[in-house]
């Protein structure tokens, strides 16, 4: 066993701390969820559907504090509300949509045969969710697993302790059984052991690009799914005839917004050089007009990136591109402690030899480059070993989806960014990883289809 710290990015105190489950707990845990789930999945779909959306309410009864407790716990500022709109807005719609998801795919009746496709649940479903929307992340699987019948068994990431916690203890006090749904603290070592143990049905993981492998290579052989959500270098392209105001209002808090900590988040531009130095120069005002500081601060506007060392590899990005003459344009806020409270930055003159415009930033920076044409634009928004979100701005609808098709992205957006769609399946391609997350490909993922194929006695 080992104990799990969560430093809190405003001062690097230790803000929680929790001990991890021995192998042998964790296997007793997980074999009572696994013997509650015939009796879970046996409930009326209604009453699945009622007790989950119960717990989701008790989650949002306990926003004024969860609200502060995130700031505490990866810096995003008070101002903002926390996240029980998207939270609940996820959560409202997988519940909408489950009995027309979950239903029976008739496939055909006559006389002699009748013939159709169940939706059958997993069994038990293991959520791995990030710190940076704990909430809103853990969300997308927990809330249609439970409807689907599974049980769940969620592991929160180190940084947001509690949230995963606060989450169980909310659903079980809203009448969602402990034995059906459980959070837990495990260690690295314990978790590749229970996957490898083959102890789990399926695998719902979001984080980075090396977690989602060390969780492929524990499941190799065990045939359990695994449902990735990983890195992402997300573009904005910007056209010559965009609403240049909304374009670079919409990317750059898009880049910008939650220290950058944004799994969709913008991380390079790419504007029509008809509109590039109007762009930059507007997008340096806006940057320049946000506050950094504490995040408990109803003032600051942008607080401190959530982990000491996540703010490091953006300063090293920053760096390594300006010793490349890339240009900053952004001046070292006063409040840039050298720690977590880090500037943001605006970058021009970039290439894509450089680490901020290829690697995973996950900060408040962003590369800015002036395009010639579309097809420019295209070739530079592949150019990436990622493929999460693309935003394209434009006033042709059309132009947009042609575009959109040439794409390697798991979504495209038009005139807007930074935003999950419950009723479009969440998915990426490329190093981002593979799956589905909401809509009804969401629901089909975290179930298996079983065919009946039923012949009549006829005499």
């Amino acid at each position: 066993m080992t104990m799990l710290r969560c430093i809190s990015p405003i001062d690097g105190s230790v803000f929680a701390e929790r001990e991890t489950l021995s192998l042998d707990a964790a296997r007793a845990d997980i074999a009572r969820l696994r013997a509650a789930q015939a009796n879970w999945a046996a409930r009326p779909l209604a009453e699945r559907i009622e007790l989950v959306m119960a717990g989701v309410a008790a989650v949002g009864a306990q926003n004024d504090e969860i609200v502060p407790e995130l700031a505490r716990m990866m810096g995003r500022p008070v101002r903002y509300g926390g996240e029980f709109g998207g939270f609940n807005e996820r959560a409202s719609y997988m519940a909408g949509i489950a009995e027309s998801a979950l239903a029976d795919i008739q496939v055909g009746e006559d006389a002699t045969f009748k013939r159709y496709i169940k939706r059958m649940p997993h069994g038990v479903v293991f959520v791995v969710a990030p710190w940076n929307y704990p909430y809103m992340t853990a969300i997308n699987a927990v809330a249609p697993a439970l409807i689907a019948g599974n049980t769940v068994v969620l592991k929160h990431a180190t940084q947001t302790l509690l949230a995963g916690e606060r989450m169980a203890r909310a659903f079980h006090a809203a009448g969602v059984p402990e034995d059906v749904f459980a959070n837990v603290f495990l260690d690295h070592g314990t978790t590749s052991a229970l996957i490898a143990e083959n102890v789990f049905d399926f695998i719902s993981f979001t984080g980075s690009v090396g977690g989602g492998a060390a969780m492929e290579r524990a499941a190799a052989g065990t045939f359990t799914g695994v449902s990735t959500e990983l890195g992402g270098k997300d573009p904005g392209y910007v056209m010559d005839d965009a609403d240049l105001d909304a374009a670079v209002e919409g990317l750059i808090d898009a880049a910008m917004f939650n220290s950058g900590q944004c799994c969709c988040g913008i991380e390079r531009i790419y504007v029509h050089e008809s509109l590039f130095d109007a762009f930059v120069e507007k997008a340096v005002a806006i940057v320049n007009g946000y506050k950094l500081g504490n995040p408990l601060d109803p003032e600051t506007t942008l607080g401190p990136m959530a982990h000491s060392r996540f703010a490091a590899e953006v300063r090293a990005q920053i760096d390594e591109a300006v010793a490349a003459r890339a240009h900053a344009h952004i001046d070292r806020f006063a409040e840039d402690d050298g720690g977590t409270y880090l500037t943001p930055q605006i970058l021009t003159n970039v290439s894509h030899r450089m680490r901020v415009m290829r690697d995973e930033s996950f900060g408040p920076v962003v590369g800015i480059m002036a395009v010639k044409d579309d097809a420019e634009a295209i070739d530079l928004m592949n150019d990436s070993d990622y493929g999460l979100t693309a935003s394209l701005w434009t006033r042709d609808q059309e132009r947009a989806a042609r575009i959109g098709d040439q794409i390697q992205t798991g979504t495209v957006f038009m005139n807007r960014a930074d935003y999950l769609d419950p009723g479009l399946c969440w998915t990426g391609c490329k190093n981002t990883g593979r799956g589905g997350g909401l809509s009804i490909i969401g629901y089909h993922n975290l179930t298996r289809p079983k065919s009946y194929h039923l012949k009549k006695v006829t005499s």
